[in-house]
């Protein structure tokens, strides 16, 4: 009888233990280009949210760092853009990750192209006019640092030879700028977009202008934490698909101005006239990443000098929990 109740217990324990929520790391640079911070400002949608999983988002100032964390397991899910993505490939051998969701993409029609910006009456007035000078960048190696190199080198100026490159966090950007740190600054939707910067400034040029369609912001994932963890991540993307269709709904639109601006301790009026619109930057309504475009990108960037190897996105994509989450939420 003794051992018979040990038994018991012990399935108890372990049956218990096994309903523990999965705790999900996941970074995010930007809010609202990631929606993880904020997923609990809506918890009518985030129905498996404390149930099959917990979050815990882990702030980060580009995508490249998060290639380090990813790779000594300090990460569950990060985000990538395309330059950071074919880098962990290449020099990181990151062979097990996977292009898992969609975050935002550049380029797509009627809607944001992210500007490289100067002072309207600054000194630079054409791209040649960089030589000599400092070019702001987010971090070394971001999706908008190859592209805003890779606009560069499409005018003859090389990094290092013909100008240099400041890091600087996005939210810094502005002030450099009116400062003189830097003549030429990189902007996301959200900077890109605020009011002051659009009355002091004027783009240069464009992403699109060097890239076409860019996937610009995309999530990934590693093979065994997939394995492991699938049926948690499907219930975190239903989760997070429906609160996606929710902020992008006009009739909430009020309503998550007011989420994203308070959790950025900002001003409704920054975002009220741009936020989850078309002059927003491009989200994919059920987070399903183009593929298609990424492998354009790699391309890209590959003939531009910022990559050596080939790299087939379809073997380093696994898009299969999207797609359930999807079925779920859209009712198919």
């Amino acid at each position: 009888m003794r051992s018979l109740m040990i038994c018991v217990l012990l399935l108890m324990t372990i049956g218990a233990a096994s309903a523990d929520p999965v705790k999900l790391r996941i970074g995010w640079s930007d809010v609202p280009s990631s929606l993880t911070p904020i997923l609990d400002k809506t918890p009518e949608l985030a129905t498996h949210l404390g149930k099959t999983y917990t979050l815990e988002p882990i702030h980060f100032a580009g995508t490249a760092p998060m290639i380090t964390a990813l790779a000594t397991n300090d990460l569950d899910v990060g985000e990538m853009a395309f330059g950071s993505f074919g880098i962990a490939i290449q020099n990181a051998h990151m062979n097990d990750v996977r292009v898992i969701a969609d975050e935002m993409e550049d380029g797509f029609p009627g809607h944001l192209s992210i500007p490289y910006v100067v002072l309207k009456d600054g000194p630079v007035k054409t791209v040649a006019d960089m030589k000599g000078r400092v070019a702001a960048t987010n971090t070394v190696g971001s999706g908008t640092d190859i592209g805003m190199r890779a606009l560069l080198r499409k005018d003859g100026l090389e990094d290092k030879r013909d100008y240099s490159e400041l890091e600087i966090p996005y939210a810094s950007m502005k002030d450099a700028l009116k400062q003189g740190r830097a003549a030429l600054i990189t902007t996301i939707h959200s900077t890109a977009l605020d009011p002051e910067m659009i009355a002091i400034t004027r783009p240069l040029f464009y992403l699109r202008d060097g890239m076409g369609l860019t996937s610009i912001l995309f999530r990934v994932a590693r093979t065994p934490f997939i394995e492991k963890n699938r049926a948690a991540l499907v219930d975190y993307f239903e989760d997070e698909t429906r609160a996606l269709h929710w902020y992008l709904d006009p009739q909430n639109h009020a309503k998550a101005v007011q989420i994203v601006a308070a959790f950025n301790k900002n001003s409704p009026e920054n975002y009220d006239h741009w936020l989850f619109t078309k002059s927003d930057i491009y989200r994919d309504p059920d987070n399903m990443p183009p593929l298609k475009a990424l492998q354009s990108n790699l391309q890209t960037q590959k003939a531009n000098g910022f990559l050596k190897i080939d790299i087939d996105v379809t073997k380093f994509a696994d898009t299969s929990m999207v797609e359930e989450a999807a079925k779920r939420v859209n009712g198919k």
